[in-house]
Formats: C-alpha cells, structure tokens, sequence
C-alpha cells in the first residue's frame, strides 16, 4: 500500500514493448544478465534482492519520481511547499504506524468478518468485485471514522478514477495535457475535496479532531505547527485510494492460495479458530497470535507482490553494481524477481509459508522482502495492509473450504501494468464443517 503513482512512463515506448511478455522476460533477464541489466539507453532493471534494496535505501542517488496520481489542485495558494509535504507525511505516519494500527484492530477486525458473513456459499464468485468494496470501507473508516458513509461514495469514485487513468494506451501524452481520463480524475478529486473540506472545518471548529487518521493530520506538530487546510485535503485522495486498491489485488492471490493448497488453509483455520467470536473484541494480541496467517500473507506477497515495479530515476551520475548510471537514467527496481532471488530466498519459486517461521512457530526474517517497498519511501500503510489481509485470511480460511472452479488452468487473467492482480479470478465457498 502507499500513495499510488501514474504507471511509468519509459523512452521510446519501451515498456508497451516490454508489457507483452514483461514477467518472463523480468524473470529472464535476472537469470540471465545478473543483478542488474539494461533495457535500452537510460533505462536499467535492478534485478535481484540485493541491489533492488540497496536502490530503495539510496533514496538520494535513486529518488522516488514526484508523479502523484493525484496530485495537488491548483489554486491560488499554489503547490504545497516541500515542509508541507514532509508535514503531511509525518503526520499521516502518526495514524499508520504500527502501535496506531494495533490499537484499533477491533475497529478493522469487524469489517473483515463482515466480508467472510457475506460471501455467497456453493456457487463461483468473482474474487475481486467482492473483496474490493469490503476493503474500501474498512480503509475509509480507519482514514475517517465515523465520516466515513459520508466520504465512502466519493472514496470509490476515486477508485474509478484511478482505473481509467492507468489503463494501458498506445499514447503517452505530456503531464501537462489534460486528456479525458486526467479530466474525469480533476473532477472526482475535486467532489472528494468538497465533501472533505466541511468535515475538516466541523473537527477544527469543534475542537473533536478524532483519533483518526484525518485527526492525527489535524493535530499541530510541535516542529511545523498546524498543517493548512489545503495541504490536508491535497494528501488525502491518493492515501485513500491506496487503503484498499493495493491490499485488494493481494487480496486475490492470498484467497488463490487458500485454495490452491488445503494443507495450508486448514493450519490457518486451526490458527484462527482462538479468534473471538465478536470481531470487535479482536485485539492486537489476537493478531499476534495469528503468526501462520501472517507467514501465508507474507509467502503471497513474496511470491506476486502487488507492486511488482517500481521506478526511479537518477539525477545526477552514479554507480550500480557494474553499470555508470548516467544522471536523467531510469532505474527499474523488480521486487517479483528480487523475491526469487534464491540467495535470499532458498526453493524461490515453491510456495512455502514456513519460511518466514523459525522452529519454534515465531516470525523469522529468511531474506529480503520488499512486498511493501523499503528505504526512505516505503509503503506507509504497509501495518494496515498487513492486519487487514492477515484477518481476512484467518476468518476465511475459518469459516470456508475454497476452491476453483473445475475447467482449464488458470481461471483468471494476470494483469500486471500497475501491478500484479488475479482478473477474473472466480472461487467457490463451502462451509466446513
């Protein structure tokens, strides 16, 4: 999870060529070429675990592009100043850190049970189109609490937004031209800001600011004072998007493998078995207990990590591994193929949750993982992620036996220019018994 980006933009129209066959050839040329290897002039792929982490710590040689998919509108005020930015980050961070994650697990736990209460049993669902909703509420009631009915409806129009902007094309047009889909997204953002800003001025007038994330955002810090109203509602659409798009293309894959391999989904459902019967008396220690669940989670995220690429581009010359990367170069950092590198990650393609357990059931660090990024601009929901999937496979694997429909393999379409997702996924729910 994280604030999403427009997908990369490459010279030449590299990577229409290179989506085609872009995961086998990913795979490829990190067997092939080693841990880093070029695609065209100016463009490089960070291959294997090692030097795709060290690209994402190098946060000052290889910095993250400025190219919000939402980005500030424009107003007389003009942009947010970089303070502001680091403001706003900072004080979103104050919500989504793990002890504020973990403090409010009951408040996640329900919505997660909600999904698995309304799954319709003994008939193939669409996977996606389920999950997607469910995810949405429960990130736009973390983000706002008890303003979320309000902003939920323009929450998913954001979403929508999102899905036509990203669509491949055959065109790469300028930031600057406002296509029909950049149009459609201004529009939608604008509706969010609008049903936002009230909602902002009632907790600042009130005094009330919450205990959410919009209240953590509204608190003055003791380094940069209160953040201006503006620089609030600028940073929220794509946070808010991010809560449940990303988590919800996991999502896919993790409830694939629950069903791909029973063995697996009955340790889960053993595991979960001491969750309460009320959701919202789930408390972090639950969570805690939840550690083969929470390996499951990890080994799928390993295995097809919903970010799949990430860019980032050099402004000024600079060494990788046996390249001279020339300022203005793109450097293309592969988390699918540094997950199978397997002198981190030993058998790297065999789905094995264990690996993320030592002997005595307790969570190990066998290599290196980016399924959330890491460095300076890690994902700064990944603990959210992490509980809301975590407890969505607990309660699943819980309640249901999953399973594919019978027919030819695979049941889906792999969609992976923004990221990897199951399209078309469809399962069968059996109560078990």
């Amino acid at each position: 999870m994280g604030p999403v980006n427009e997908p990369p933009r490459l010279p030449g129209g590299s990577f229409a060529a290179w989506s085609r066959d872009r995961l086998a050839l990913a795979r490829r040329g990190a067997d092939e070429c080693g841990d880093v290897w070029q695609l065209e002039p100016g463009v490089y792929v960070a291959a294997t675990a090692g030097v795709c982490e060290a690209v994402l710590h190098r946060a000052q040689d290889f910095p993250k592009p400025s190219s919000p998919l939402f980005p500030p509108l424009k107003r007389a005020g003009g942009a947010p100043t970089p303070e502001e930015r680091a403001h706003a980050r900072a004080a979103r961070m104050r919500g989504l850190r793990p002890q504020a994650v973990a403090a409010r697990i009951g408040e996640i736990a329900p919505g997660t049970a909600r999904f698995v209460d309304e799954w319709p049993t003994d008939r193939d669902v669409e996977i996606l189109p389920l999950v997607r909703p469910v995810l949405a509420e429960i990130g736009v009631r973390y983000l706002f609490s008890e303003d979320a009915p309000v902003l939920l409806p323009f929450a998913w129009q954001l979403f929508v937004a999102r899905e036509v902007l990203v669509r491949p094309s055959r065109w790469v047009w300028p930031r600057w031209v406002p296509t029909p889909a950049r149009r459609f997204r201004t529009r939608r953002q604008v509706a969010f800001t609008n049903a936002l800003r009230p909602i902002v001025r009632r907790r600042r007038a009130s005094g009330l600011l919450g205990d959410d994330v919009l209240g953590q955002m509204l608190r003055p810090s003791a380094r940069y004072g209160p953040l201006s109203e503006e620089a609030v509602l600028d940073t929220l659409p794509g946070i808010t998007v991010a809560t449940f798009e990303t988590p919800a293309r996991a999502a896919g894959w993790i409830l694939l493998h629950l069903a791909r391999y029973a063995q697996a989904a009955d340790r889960v459902a053993a595991e979960a078995a001491l969750l309460p019967a009320d959701p919202t008396t789930t408390t972090s220690t639950h969570l805690d207990n939840l550690q083969y669940a929470r390996a499951l989670v990890r080994e799928v995220l390993r295995l097809h990590p919903p970010s799949w690429l990430l860019t980032r581009r050099a402004p000024r010359q600079t060494q990788l591994a046996d390249y001279t990367i020339d300022a203005g170069s793109t450097v293309l950092v592969c988390p699918y193929t540094a997950h199978r590198d397997a002198r981190e990650h030993p058998e790297p393609d065999r789905f094995r949750p264990e690996r993320w357990l030592d002997d005595a059931g307790s969570p190990a660090k066998p290599g290196v993982f980016l399924g959330f990024g890491t460095g300076p601009h890690g994902c700064e929901g990944a603990a959210l992620a992490m509980a809301m999937l975590t407890l969505m496979t607990a309660q699943t694997a819980r309640r249901y036996h999953l399973s594919e429909p019978p027919g030819a393999e695979p049941g889906y379409r792999v969609t992976t220019f923004e990221g990897l997702a199951t399209a078309g996924l469809h399962l069968r729910a059996t109560l078990r018994d």
